[in-house]
């Protein structure tokens, strides 16, 4: 009698670190552009995680700390080493595919480039994730959106209002509970219609305006409930703003220590 094997399940992956979310779309986004120098190398994949373009914050690790956030990829079942035939230096690849079996292509492409830029417009998204999914798919707005309903579904990215909305931004939905980058949604007084909306849902979208406007001539209270709601949105996402400030103070403060003790300063 033949026995199979089969691999432990693994837990699902609702959060990565900054580290983990840098080298993994880097790889990611690696494996799309100069296939022909993938798998990477841990000294081309430390490269391309300090990469000044397409990167937002910039970083400096070092090989050491590529290497540890490697491992821990690793052991999330997100990244393999790979050894070829040509030489002996380890090669590392993701394996984004096998976790999430149900992504597309071009779901693909646009998670690296939200992992590596971070919240972003949609339209932004569009051309900045194009250069990365087979050609052709990601040419308009309502393809971008289709490819997200999709990713929005297994929970990897994140909005402040619905995709059609003007002006939203997309973001991945992978941060840490204490990064506090979960996006709130506009308030309904800030969302304005698609820009490619069609005819026929323009009379409901001019409706439901009208309805909003006579609800706050009618009554004062409502429309300062609104002002109010919208004055609490602001000052909710001011704070947010605020603490990531000061982490990367924090941050730059353990750099600055860091490079006086070993400059023996």
């Amino acid at each position: 009698m033949s026995h199979i094997l089969q691999q432990p399940l693994q837990p699902p992956i609702t959060s990565l670190t900054p580290a983990q979310r840098r080298v993994l779309g880097t790889m990611i986004e690696k494996a799309l552009t100069v296939p022909e120098s993938y798998p990477l190398t841990l000294k081309a994949l430390t490269t391309g995680c300090n990469q000044k373009s397409a990167r937002h914050p910039l970083t400096n690790y070092t090989e050491y700390e590529v290497e540890n956030t490697l491992n821990s990829l690793r052991e999330m079942g997100l990244a393999a080493v790979v050894h070829t035939e040509l030489g002996r230096t380890e090669r590392f690849r993701h394996y984004v595919r096998k976790r999430f079996s149900s992504l597309t292509e071009p779901q693909v492409a646009i998670l690296a480039e939200l992992l590596l830029r971070g919240r972003q417009p949609i339209g932004d998204l569009r051309s900045r994730a194009g250069r990365l999914a087979p050609e052709g798919s990601l040419d308009t707005l309502e393809q971008l959106r289709a490819e997200l309903s999709g990713l929005a579904a297994v929970k990897l990215v994140q909005s402040d209002g619905p995709f059609e909305m003007r002006g939203v931004d997309i973001d991945h939905n992978l941060y840490q509970a204490n990064e506090g980058k979960r996006m709130a949604m506009r308030s309904l007084s800030s969302q304005e219609p698609a820009q490619d909306q069609t005819p026929q849902s323009a009379p409901v979208a001019s409706a439901a305006d009208n309805a909003e406007e006579q609800a706050e001539n009618s009554s004062p209270a409502a429309g300062l409930a609104g002002r109010v709601t919208a004055l609490e949105t602001t000052c909710a996402a001011l704070q947010v703003e605020n603490k990531e400030l000061r982490d990367e103070i924090a941050k730059l403060r353990e750099a600055v220590e860091y490079l006086r003790h070993v400059l023996g300063g």
